[in-house]
């Protein structure tokens, strides 16, 4: 998926088998405005790895854990960003360490962290292929298969499903996919769900959309939600003045 919108160019593609486990996509933004304005991010669910150079080429790799509501990102006028999103499931088999401590921020890594430079963001080509091959190299055991469908089932289902149905599903109990949750993520299952529905009302949200598709118990609860996640009500979150949620601006439109 590629497109441009206001000077923003968006570029995404989805990673091959057996990627698609770890790894929900590959993507890049290119911000060509001189224009210096805050954006902001809504929590999605997932764990995101950036290389960033900004307009005074200065050049960083750093990671976010997962967002539990709206985090500003300060201006980045003329600047370039490649980054991989990954499923939470990759704390535990491509990074190998406990993200509890990255909820709600981020950490610097070394700029040659994985082998990457400052000259992969010279083609967006070249760094998804290289992502999947170093990405490829840190799988280095197959994914548990209770985990492999606990996440498969809270995808497919936006959200909308619960802990007890889960664990009916999985064969795993409520109290142990919780414990998986704090320990490798920092937060519950049920939160967690609570993100993922949230996430998936944003294309509703967008077309002006208002009453809840998901299972929301009413429109109220609906707003509650929004608000906790976005900072702002509903009807605020659809005009998305001065495209300040970014990912309502780099969402197709529809």
């Amino acid at each position: 998926m590629s497109f441009n919108v206001n000077q923003l160019e968006y570029l995404s593609l989805k990673p091959s088998n057996p990627l698609t486990d770890v790894v929900e996509s590959i993507w890049m933004v290119k911000n060509h405005a001189d224009e210096k304005r805050e954006g902001i991010i809504v929590p999605d669910g997932k764990i995101d790895l950036f290389l960033f150079e900004g307009e005074d080429e200065h050049f960083e790799v750093f990671i976010s854990g997962i967002c539990t509501g709206p985090v500003v990102k300060p201006p980045f006028p003329k600047s370039t960003m490649f980054a991989i999103s990954f499923h939470p499931i990759a704390a535990e088999y491509i990074f190998k360490k406990s993200f509890a401590d990255l909820k709600d921020t981020k950490q610097t890594f070394p700029c040659d962290y994985w082998g990457f430079g400052k000259n992969d963001l010279e083609s967006f080509e070249q760094f998804y292929r290289k992502a999947c091959e170093i990405i490829n190299v840190q799988l280095e055991k197959e994914i548990d298969g209770h985990k492999k469908k606990l996440f498969e089932l809270i995808y497919s289902s936006k959200g909308e499903t619960t802990v007890k149905e889960l664990s009916q599903h999985v064969s795993w109990s409520s109290r142990q996919m919780n414990r998986y949750f704090n320990t490798w993520l920092g937060l519950s299952l049920k939160s967690y769900l609570n993100i993922i529905r949230f996430s998936n009302s944003l294309r509703q949200l967008k077309k002006g959309d208002f009453y809840p598709e998901l299972n929301y118990g009413d429109q109220s609860h609906f707003i509650r939600e929004v608000k906790k996640f976005a900072g702002v009500k509903p009807t605020i979150l659809n005009k998305n003045e001065n495209d300040r949620f970014i990912q309502l601006s780099l969402m197709p439109g529809t």
